[in-house]
This record gives C-alpha cells, sequence and structure tokens, in this order.
C-alpha cells in the first residue's frame, strides 16, 4: 500500500549548483570585488567607515532587460554619490506570499504558472553576472534555504525578510551566509523578533542542506557577525526620532550592534512609493543631527513608477509577459527613476555639505 507522496504530483531533478555555476562562472578578479564590496558594507554596519548604505531597487525583478537598464542608471549614479553613500541594488528574485500569487522570477519565470525553476535560476545568475560586471553590489533576500548554494558567490549583502525572521531555518541559514544580513523585524512591528534572530545568527549551527554537487548533507556554521537591523514599520512606522531611539536602547539592552538600516517603503509608507521620500527626508535629517547608529535606507524604486497586475493568459498570446507595461513592478509600488536619482542626489548634498563642515 502507498503511503507517501499522495499529494506529490511530479518530481523533477534540479542541476546541482556547482553545474549552473560552470555555466555562468565568476572570474576571479570579479570575486575579488565582490569580497572588497561585502567589507565595504560590514564596515558601514560596524561603523568603521562613515558612508550612508543605500540598498535600492525593484520590489522584485521579472524582467530581465528592464533590471539591466535600471542597473546601467544606477551604476553611473553610484559613481557620483560615492564618496558619501554606498549604493547596492536590490535584485530580489523570491517573493513570499500571504496566500498566493507569483513567488517571483526564479520560481516561475515565464510568469505563467509553469514555475520552470531551473530556467529561473539561470536567469537569475545571469543577471547577477551582468550587474556584478557593472561594479555594482547587489542586494537580494533569500527566502528558500536551498537558493543560496546557486547564487550567493555574486551577493553582497542579504535580507530575511519580516515573515521569516522568526523561522529557526532562515536563523541557520543566515548564520553561514558570506556575506552581511539585514533581519527585518516583524510584520506587526516587534523588534524582539529581529534581536532574537542576531542572537541566534551570531552562534554556529549544523542543519541538513545541499553541498554544490546538490548532495544532501549536514551544514555546519560558524555564525556571522555581520547581522544587524532592517526597521520596515509594522502595525505603525518605525522610522521616526522615538521610534529609532526606543530601537537602540533595546538593541543595546540586548548587547546587539545598535545599526539601523530603514526601509522606506512597506508599513514605514504605508505601501504608498510616494510616501518613501518623506521617510528619507526624515531619516537623513536624524543622520545629519548625529545619529549615526541610522547607518542606511532601502528603496524600493523602478524605472517608472507604480505598479500593474499580473496579466492573465489570452488566446494567440504565447508570452503573457508582453502584455506587461516596461519597467514597473508586478508587487508592491515603487518610485520612478526621476524621483529616486533626485532623493538620492538631494540626500547626498546635505551629507556632503555636512561632511564638509565637520
Amino acid at each position: 500500500m502507498r503511503i507517501v507522496n499522495l499529494r506529490v504530483a511530479k518530481v523533477k531533478h534540479l542541476l546541482p549548483p556547482a553545474e549552473l555555476k560552470q555555466l555562468f562562472p565568476s572570474s576571479i578578479e570579479l570575486r575579488e570585488e565582490i569580497h572588497q564590496k561585502r567589507q565595504d558594507i560590514s564596515d558601514i554596519i560596524h561603523k568603521r567607515a562613515k558612508r550612508f548604505l543605500v540598498i535600492v531597487g525593484p520590489c522584485s525583478v521579472h524582467d530581465e532587460d528592464a533590471a539591466l537598464e535600471y542597473a546601467r542608471r544606477l551604476s553611473n549614479l553610484r559613481k557620483t554619490v560615492l564618496d558619501q553613500i554606498y549604493i547596492v541594488m536590490r535584485i530580489y528574485f523570491e517573493k513570499p506570499r500571504t496566500t498566493i500569487g507569483w513567488k517571483g522570477l526564479i520560481n516561475d519565470p515565464y510568469m505563467d504558472g509553469s514555475n520552470d525553476i531551473e530556467e529561473g535560476l539561470k536567469v537569475a545568475r545571469r543577471l547577477l553576472l551582468k550587474t556584478a560586471e557593472m561594479d555594482l553590489p547587489v542586494a537580494t533576500e533569500f527566502l528558500d534555504p536551498i537558493i543560496p548554494q546557486y547564487i550567493d558567490d555574486l551577493v553582497c549583502w542579504a535580507a530575511i525578510g519580516a515573515r521569516t525572521t522568526e523561522s529557526q531555518t532562515h536563523r541557520e541559514l543566515a548564520s553561514g551566509l558570506s556575506m552581511p544580513v539585514g533581519l527585518k523585524n516583524s510584520t506587526d512591528g516587534r523588534l524582539q523578533t529581529a534581536i532574537d534572530a542576531m542572537a541566534a545568527c551570531h552562534a554556529s549551527h549544523s542543519f541538513v542542506g545541499i553541498d554544490e554537487q546538490g548532495i544532501t548533507s549536514v551544514i555546519r556554521t560558524t555564525g556571522n557577525e555581520d547581522t544587524h537591523v532592517v526597521l520596515r514599520g509594522g502595525r505603525t512606522p518605525n522610522y521616526t526620532k522615538d521610534c529609532i531611539q526606543m530601537s537602540i536602547e533595546q538593541l543595546k539592552d540586548e548587547g546587539m550592534l545598535s545599526s539601523l538600516v530603514v526601509d522606506c517603503s512597506h508599513a514605514n509608507s504605508a505601501k504608498r512609493h510616494e510616501r518613501q521620500a518623506i521617510v528619507w527626508d526624515d531619516i537623513i535629517a536624524q543622520r545629519l543631527e548625529g545619529n549615526d547608529n541610522i547607518i542606511g535606507a532601502m528603496v524600493e524604486s523602478n524605472i517608472n513608477e507604480g505598479t500593474q497586475p499580473l496579466p492573465t493568459p489570452k488566446e494567440g498570446v504565447p508570452d503573457i509577459r508582453s502584455l506587461l507595461q516596461y519597467g514597473i513592478s508586478v508587487t508592491d509600488s515603487c518610485m520612478g527613476w526621476a524621483d529616486t536619482e533626485r532623493m538620492i542626489l538631494s540626500g547626498y548634498e546635505k551629507l556632503k555639505a555636512s561632511d564638509s563642515l565637520a
């Protein structure tokens, strides 16, 4: 009598991480550059460097061409502001869903429910390589614990999201990642979840995973000291001066690093893209007033502002992605490029002026 896999429709073998890395290899020079960028971010987190960390880009990536156009623009802006602002491009391939919905480019690259994950991994790695070759560091959120083996060598900063910061699996994962990791407060706004996650990430762990050959293995980690909190709001925003001070005090009371990145989107802006600039201006002002615990900001931005619904299949349209408007988010609403550039340049001028007076 069959008693296992009763609800499994199909099992398909996936190419191992080492094979994907052979298909899309990184050079020694590129690996050295990524190592240095990770160190740059670590220096900001630990306040060994004064630059302001800005993680900016689309809520989620669904179009490789649009993502690369955005990356080219951001790479040019990065060079302009590098003495004060350290820009990292947000390239998110996995999207946690409250119920159901499109799970991101890796899970469903054709956006039609075909869920060609192997193709999604190939597109993701190719995009990360091209972006890294523009001298642009990349940030992503790791959701599936297997995915990092395929792409983590090209990532400079990782996020553990509000829905997964409390997860033991993701805390174990973060403890072994080779880059700095931002831990978001929970969706209801509780900071303690992220603080507990930091303590767990600092520790060593042993858990089941896969190696680069795709073989089930016991993974033993040493712990990750390059973790910090990302404030994303909750039932109410948590970027204001009082909230920031309470967060700093709570972190210090727990013996944790008090460096904070403030998410200008999500609950801090009520998911209204135009309000991200309000959050940005507020935290830049706090930074200028001397609060060096605010080490950075996260911004959801795309070529064009707003959001658009996922297309539904139509007869005679083999690729439903052709029905989408170019450069517009299919998940959270994003700022457009013009407003993003103007906002970052404004922050840059204020930081530079303050630095010159110091």
